[in-house]
């Protein structure tokens, strides 16, 4: 291979500047050899280019031998850095492109004070001696900044040096891994100089080349592959993949040549694992080669196309002809991966007709990263996909439980290798859903190349906690470093402790800071039905579609309405408006209706008096409801309120939000009907929560529980408590009712009237003197209220401490302020 580089430099020797030209000479401008040199201790650009150079020139003149021996004498960290210095030289000598190069010429004549920095310098500092000019940087600069005479012969120059300089670190690269088998090949390749490098080879491919350079780069991975197959097929796998990578990039290439040879390349690293083997399977390969694709597609590169579609049945037609391989099931297995990709292209192709639809673009990559249960690599694949299209939208707390979804992969996987026990289980206090899709592993070949470790996890893990900062849940964080600090503790990284619990420390203050100020918006969420033929697989489905932060109702209409108006015609999309049930066969099938509606979640009972905080009633939900009015008569849907009724639908979806995904479907529907009676024990039940709500949180919103105790307390006719107790609970009346319904409203009255004697006493402690007035008046309501429904409910009392004589303004001071007397509820 040395040789072959060799004689590609005479492809070079008629350019007018060689690198050797371009050596500095340490002159004066007048010619004379400069006594002293001011020392500069930061170098500029040009003045490190002419070091390179020197660099580059020593490399390639000195002989094999002096620098095999060389080697030989130093120790690793000189080697890696003699590497490193050889990919800087990659770097600065990279060849841009002729389009870059005259953009940065416009650059530099439209901006004068940019020209005046590509000028050589004439003039030393005053009063010292003068520095030294790099002729490198005043020969027309070849190699730096380009001056005014930048045409088409100045950057083919570049170009051949470009090239000339690779050829020189290719050549070395070469030579080194030709003679220090046994340092690259220990623990199987899988240490620090085999990656460095591995790094400077695949610099190559990931970098622009010349076409020249670019096959004898393919000439030196074959004989890579050919030397350190362990490296490649029985060390990490991070090896393989990355060269897959850029070798699949290479055979979508527009030049034909480098496509050739990169299907050549794929075909020969599929090869040599199967042989590897024993002529068993090439999994690995196999596995990478989907994953690499599965990568490429989720970054956006354009696979799907004539070139591509070539390189696969390149690589089919070598399986097909290799007269070794014939009697083997290796062109049968060739044959079957790229009909994976393939299948891989048509759901890219799917994805890019729906690519203006969020839900349906998401939808797709979840059914993709399913399909791949068994092999974990590939649904971590898709996973991260999906949480960049959320982050993308601004979908932050589904982005992050893609990110909790990948961890408890990696966790589940540990398990099965049995270094980590708990396996996904250990994320139920974190989501429910987590079980629910991640402990289906199955087990295939594909498991044992993979190797996550420990590391694997606790990497996964910050990134599920940074995830979860981002979406401003910050409470799940703490159960995410539950997992994490036992981890940290484990390793003794005492500083990575200290961080995690810095990083607890901030959330929980922001937790206390949220509310605090009350202001927590988590999502808000809608029941969404598409009815029509254009929705295809959708007509007739029911889902939940969770919003950012508060949407209106109007919003998300108008989002949806302009969605599928530019997929199916503007004139094509109606929304129905109202909540009710829909005949399907009434809709006429030329048009696409969407109804859509607002839902709040749903809680039990019990629940609701476990789930206190904004945050625990916008967590790990699944069930909704929306409630639709109508009056017995059944012909409007208000009327009074012994006439006034309500459906109640309560929605239960498949997984809980927040999920993967912002849109999840319904799995089940419950209807509910409650009459006038039961409509007032809802109403009033509800205001009872709603005060336990305000009272109970920490600290106390002064607001909020005023607004509140106003609209409970204050005496209202035909409105309010008093009205529905007056409609239910007078003796005249109450015989018309069932008598569990009538002992339930009393009794939610009782509550009702202890619930705004502890929020008057609540609101006591909180205001000033200049709001001592305003609380009088709210107490003299509340006494009024309790007078009147003390003639329709039984058993009805007055807290003792809200029981102040009038006028005895000393002891309302005196409460108020909190210098004497206690309170308490009954």
């Amino acid at each position: 291979m040395s040789v072959q580089c060799k004689r590609v430099r005479t492809c070079f020797k008629n350019t007018e500047y060689s690198i050797r030209e371009c050596l500095p000479v340490c002159r004066s401008p007048s010619g004379v050899q400069l006594s002293q040199v001011i020392r500069y201790d930061k170098l500029n650009r040009d003045e490190v280019r002419d070091l390179l150079i020197c660099f580059l020139y020593i490399l390639e003149n000195i002989s094999a031998e002096l620098l095999l021996g060389w080697w030989q004498n130093c120790t690793e960290t000189e080697l890696l850095n003699f590497f490193k210095l050889l990919e800087l030289c990659l770097e600065n000598f990279r060849y841009p492109g002729k389009k870059s190069l005259f953009m940065r010429q416009a650059f530099v004549e439209n901006n004068p004070q940019q020209r005046a920095l590509t000028l050589p310098s004439r003039k030393g500092p005053p009063g010292g001696p003068i520095r030294a000019i790099s002729t490198y940087t005043e020969r027309t600069t070849v190699l730096t900044s380009i001056s005014e005479d930048v045409d088409s012969h100045t950057a083919l120059l570049m170009a051949n040096v470009s090239s000339e300089v690779g050829l020189i670190i290719l050549d070395t690269v070469t030579l080194f891994t030709s003679n220090f088998k046994a340092q690259l090949q220990l623990n199987n390749g899988d240490n620090t100089l085999m990656y460095r490098l591995y790094d400077i080879h695949l610099h190559y491919l990931q970098t622009g080349q010349s076409e020249t350079l670019t096959r004898h780069v393919f000439a030196t991975f074959r004989c890579f592959i050919n030397s350190y197959p362990e490296a490649l097929f029985e060390g990490s796998a991070q090896l393989c993949g990355s060269l897959i990578y850029e070798v699949l990039r290479s055979c979508n290439s527009k030049l034909q040549n480098s496509r050739a040879d990169a299907c050549a390349l794929l075909y020969l690293l599929m090869r040599s694992n199967f042989e590897y083997t024993g002529r068993k399977n090439f999994t690995r390969v196999h596995l990478q080669t989907i994953i690499s694709v599965s990568q490429l597609l989720g970054e956006e590169v354009p696979l799907n196309n004539a070139r591509f579609q070539e390189s696969l049945s390149n690589i089919n037609n070598y399986a097909n002809h290799d007269k070794a391989q014939q009697l083997t099931p290796f062109p049968g297995e060739v044959k079957d991966l790229t009909k994976r990709i393939r299948t891989v292209l048509m759901a890219t192709a799917q994805m890019k007709e729906h690519e203006s639809d969020p839900e349906m673009l998401v939808d797709l990559q979840y059914s993709l990263a399913n399909s791949y249960a068994s092999t974990p690599e590939l649904r971590r694949t898709w996973l991260e996909n999906m949480a960049r299209i959320h982050c993308k939208n601004g979908n932050l707390s589904e982005a992050a439980q893609c990110y909790v979804h990948v961890a408890a992969l990696v966790a589940e996987y540990l398990k099965r290798k049995e270094i980590f026990l708990d396996g996904c289980s250990a994320f139920r206090s974190i989501s429910p859903n987590i079980e629910l899709d991640e402990s289906n592993m199955k087990e295939d070949a594909g498991m044992d190349d993979i190797q996550y470790t420990e590391d694997t996890l606790l990497e996964k893990l910050e990134m599920c906690a940074y995830g979860l900062d981002q979406a401003e849940r910050w409470e799940m964080m703490g159960q995410v470093y539950r997992l994490i600090i036992p981890l940290y503790e484990k390793q003794r990284n005492f500083q990575a402790l200290a961080d995690a619990y810095q990083r607890l420390h901030v959330a929980y203050s922001k937790v206390v800071d949220v509310m605090r100020r009350g202001m927590r918006l988590l999502g808000t969420y809608f029941k969404v039905v598409f009815y029509g033929q254009y929705f295809e697989l959708d007509d007739g489905k029911e889902f939940i579609y969770k919003e950012p932060k508060v949407t209106s109702l109007s919003e998300i209409s108008e989002r949806l309405r302009n969605l599928y108006s530019e997929k199916y015609g503007q004139d094509t999309v109606k929304l129905i408006q109202d909540s009710n049930d829909v005949d399907a066969s009434e809709l006429d099938p030329k048009f696409a209706y969407i109804q859509i509606s607002f839902v709040t979640p749903f809680f039990k009972e019990q629940e609701t008096t476990e789930r206190l905080t904004d945050f625990e009633r916008n967590n790990n939900i699944r069930q909704f409801m929306y409630e639709t009015p109508f009056t017995l008569d059944g012909k409007k849907a208000h009327g009074s309120l012994a006439e006034q009724c309500k459906k109640r639908t309560i929605l239960t979806t498949m997984y809980t939000f927040p999920y993967v995904k912002k849109r999840v479907s319904i799995f089940s529907k419950e209807v509910v009907e409650l009459s006038p009676i039961e409509v007032a024990i809802d109403e009033m039940q509800g205001r009872v929560n709603e005060l336990n709500e305000v009272i109970m949180r920490e600290p106390h919103d002064m607001i909020k529980l005023q607004l509140k105790l106003q609209g409970s307390v204050s005496p209202q006719v035909n409105a309010g408590p008093i009205a529905y107790a007056n409609t239910f609970l007078a003796k005249e009346l109450v015989e018309k009712y069932p008598r569990e319904h009538v002992m339930s409203l009393k009794n939610t009255f009782r509550q009702f009237v202890q619930v705004c004697a502890s929020a008057l006493d609540v609101n006591a402690k909180l205001i000033g003197p200049e709001q001592v007035e305003y609380h009088e008046s709210m107490k003299k309501d509340y006494k009024l209220m309790v007078e009147l429904l003390c003639s329709l409910v039984d058993k009805l009392h007055q807290p003792e401490a809200l029981m102040f004589e009038k006028g005895d303004s000393l002891r309302v001071f005196n409460y108020i302020s909190a210098v004497t007397g206690s309170s308490s509820t009954v």
